[in-house]
C-alpha cells in the first residue's frame, strides 16, 4: 500500500504543474536543495614528479636486450648497450643477422604479446629498469631452413652418382617411399622392380 500511496502523491504533484514550461520560464533559486560541496577524496599514494629527462650526450641510459626462444631454433641472445630509442625493428634486425632468420619471419614478443615493429625500448621498461627480455617467434617455418652465416654445409659422406644404385639399400629405401606414397604393398613392389630393371637395362 506504501508505494500506491507514493504513487498516487506523485501523480497529484504532476497535475498542479504545467505540462510544458514557458519559453521565459526562470526557476527560483531559493527554491533548490541545499548541497554541500564535494571534495575529492585523498589519493592512497602521491603522485611522483617525472624526473627530468635531459642528459648530458653520452650518458644516456642503456639497456641490456635479451631475446630467448625455446622452439626451433633454440635461441638465447644478449645484445647490451641498447639506447632507449631503439626500435623493436632494430631488434629484429640484430636477431636476423645472428640466425639467419629474415626479418619479415621474425615477430618479438614481449610478455607474451606480439609487439609492433615501431615500439621502442622506453615504451617497454620501467625508470630504473636495465635490462628487458623478448621472445621469438619465427613464422612460415622459416627456422628450418635458417643457419648462421658463418656456416659451412656439411658434405655428405660415403658412396655417391650411379654407385648408390648398385646398393641393395637404395631400392629398400625407394620401395618404403613408394610404399608410404601409395599404401599399396603390391603396387609399391611393381613399381620398384620397375624401376630398378629399367636402370639395369639401361646399363
Amino acid at each position: 500500500m506504501t508505494e500506491v500511496s507514493f504513487s498516487k502523491s506523485f501523480l497529484a504533484a504532476l497535475d498542479g504543474r504545467p505540462i510544458k514550461l514557458s519559453p521565459d520560464h526562470v526557476e527560483d533559486p531559493k527554491t533548490y536543495q541545499a548541497r554541500s560541496a564535494y571534495i575529492l577524496p585523498k589519493m592512497p599514494k602521491a603522485m611522483s614528479k617525472r624526473k627530468g629527462t635531459s642528459v648530458a650526450p653520452g650518458q644516456e641510459r642503456s639497456l641490456v636486450v635479451t631475446v630467448k626462444s625455446l622452439r626451433n631454433p633454440p635461441l638465447d641472445l644478449r645484445l647490451s648497450s641498447q639506447t632507449l630509442n631503439t626500435s623493436i625493428h632494430d631488434v629484429k634486425i640484430s636477431v636476423s643477422k645472428e640466425t639467419g632468420i629474415p626479418e619479415d619471419k621474425i615477430k618479438i614478443l614481449h610478455k607474451k604479446k606480439p609487439i609492433p615493429d615501431s615500439k621502442v625500448l622506453k615504451d617497454l621498461v620501467g625508470d630504473d629498469d636495465i635490462t628487458v627480455e623478448f621472445s621469438v617467434m619465427v613464422m612460415g617455418g622459416a627456422a628450418a631452413a635458417a643457419i648462421k652465416p658463418d656456416a659451412k654445409p656439411e658434405v655428405a659422406q660415403g658412396l655417391s652418382g650411379a654407385d648408390v644404385l648398385q646398393t641393395p639399400q637404395f631400392w629398400d629405401d625407394l620401395h618404403g617411399f613408394f610404399l608410404q606414397r601409395i599404401r599399396d604393398e603390391q603396387l609399391a613392389t611393381d613399381l620398384t622392380n620397375t624401376f630398378q630393371q629399367a636402370w639395369k637395362a639401361k646399363g
